[in-house]
């Protein structure tokens, strides 16, 4: 197939119209099958690896500098990876499952099926504009729906080439991209979809949800949060700090899942700023000028970065900057700043980070630090430096959060068979493994009956037998 010219039809349409086209290819062409659903993800897999290099050098445009390994681990690797999934389990997600029948009612069948909603909209992000936009539309696409998708609008380099790979790929009446700003992303969340996936900030996420209930749109947000990271009394300093560095920097630290702050024992304070520091070297051995540091997204937000630190500082907060200084580093190649001595009134206790800024708190008991995580909004992750299988469980007990990896970070995303989501403000729904395929089906429940069905006997005019029957069943 073609990609789309701009003066098309079907590029001219509007977002309104897209969705009534879509809809009534879904009417008219029914559900897919299996091998239409992995001819779909085959293809799109094939896509990603030919443009590898465009899509590497579209992102990068786009941020002003991000590492092409970032982008070639953390989205095109994650991409193809749950490509990958979703095509080997399909046909067990597609398999209609037995399901118990009561004892009086065995002569008949019941079975669930999983049945394609219809059109999905998708409004990914500007941090992973990828693997976000994508992940979603691959998962939609695996259980039978058609899509829109919606991709930030500050990254216009990539959301370029993915219309033109899509549009190659895929007629508009099954996967459909609607560009535009902030008015245009509220009117897209107002569209009646079937489904609405939003990954992005709380604020905005209260908004989306808002106005996705006016045509009882049903939603799955993922929102972040403020994650944190757990270090264990006497957990090797170098082991989690290293972990800690690794996810706290990647991507400059615009991602949803960063550990936003760490919680370490007081006795091990001063040993893992330290260790800390030691880790930054070796990741970013050049400072911000190292080839694989990214920058902050845009102005903006270094901006905002920058306020965080100031209203720390003016309220109390000692910063350290760490790793080294590197020479020639771009403005929007921020430090890495450690802040120590935060209080709940500083703004950077307050929001989601989104940044290369940890700040630290010390803790005295296990105790002490569960009870501050939970006094807290629930967040999108939550990491545990520790080797202790009965304090890891305390810890797993006592907190709740969208996901955990104990002694590392990040990870957990990067296991196609666990869902990934998020609890409370973090977010609602889940998506990956069988759990996304089915978040984005609807689940059918067939009851078959029997030839001769007990139930029969509670029909008008009851009599003896039906008297007996009630005994049986309010036993």
């Amino acid at each position: 197939m073609t990609t789309e010219s701009s003066d098309s039809p079907a590029a001219a349409a509007t977002p309104a119209q897209r969705l009534a086209a879509q809809r009534a290819a879904f009417r008219r062409d029914g559900a897919p099958s299996l091998a239409e659903r992995r001819a779909d993800l085959a293809a799109l897999r094939a896509a990603l690896i030919e443009h590898r290099s465009r899509i590497e050098a579209a992102i990068n445009a786009d941020f002003g500098h991000r590492s092409r390994h970032e982008t070639s681990v953390m989205e095109l690797g994650s991409t193809i990876s749950g490509i990958d999934y979703l095509h080997k389990h399909l046909r067990r997600m597609m398999r209609p499952e037995k399901r118990h029948v009561a004892l009086h009612m065995r002569m008949g069948s019941a079975r669930v099926e999983y049945q394609p909603l219809g059109v999905v909209g998708v409004m990914s992000p500007w941090n992973y504009p990828l693997v976000l936009a994508l992940m979603p539309l691959a998962t939609a696409l695996a259980a039978g729906n058609r899509v829109m998708l919606k991709p930030s609008e500050f990254t216009p380099t990539i959301n370029a080439l993915l219309e033109e790979i899509l549009g190659a790929l895929f007629p508009p009446e099954q996967v459909a991209v609607v560009h535009g700003d902030a008015d245009v992303g509220a009117a897209f969340a107002a569209l009646p979809f079937d489904h609405l996936i939003f990954t992005g900030s709380t604020a905005v996420g209260r908004k989306v949800m808002q106005a996705a209930s006016e045509h009882l749109v049903p939603v799955t947000l993922e929102l972040g949060g403020k994650s944190p990271v757990i270090v264990e009394p006497g957990h090797p300093l170098d082991h989690a700090s290293a972990g800690i560095v690794f996810g706290k920097l990647v991507s400059g630290g615009q991602t949803c899942i960063a550990p936003d702050y760490a919680l370490v024992h007081e006795d091990d304070l001063e040993a893992f700023l330290t260790h800390y520091d030691d880790a930054v070297v070796a990741a970013y051995p050049d400072g911000p000028s190292s080839e694989d540091y990214t920058w902050v997204f845009n102005d903006r937000h270094l901006a905002r970065l920058n306020g965080l630190l100031e209203d720390a500082r003016a309220k109390g907060a000692t910063l350290r900057e760490v790793g080294r200084e590197g020479q020639g580093a771009h403005p929007r190649a921020m430090r890495p700043t450690l802040v120590l001595d935060v209080s709940d009134d500083m703004t950077i206790a307050q929001e989601e980070i989104f940044g290369p800024i940890l700040p630290v708190f010390t803790y005295r008991t296990l105790e002490e630090a569960i009870d501050f995580v939970a006094a807290r909004p629930r967040p999108l992750a939550l990491y545990y430096f520790g080797h202790d299988k009965a304090a890891q469980r305390r810890v797993l007990d006592g907190t709740t959060s969208g996901n955990v990896t104990l002694n590392g970070t990040l990870m957990h995303i990067a296991q196609d068979d666990l869902p990934f989501g998020g609890v409370g403000a973090s977010g609602i729904g889940a998506y990956h493994g069988i759990e996304g395929f089915r978040r984005l089906s609807h689940a059918k429940g067939i009851y078959v009956q029997g030839r001769w069905n007990v139930a029969t006997l509670l029909r008008p005019p009851f009599g003896r037998m039906a008297e007996r029957l009630l005994r049986f069943v309010l036993r």
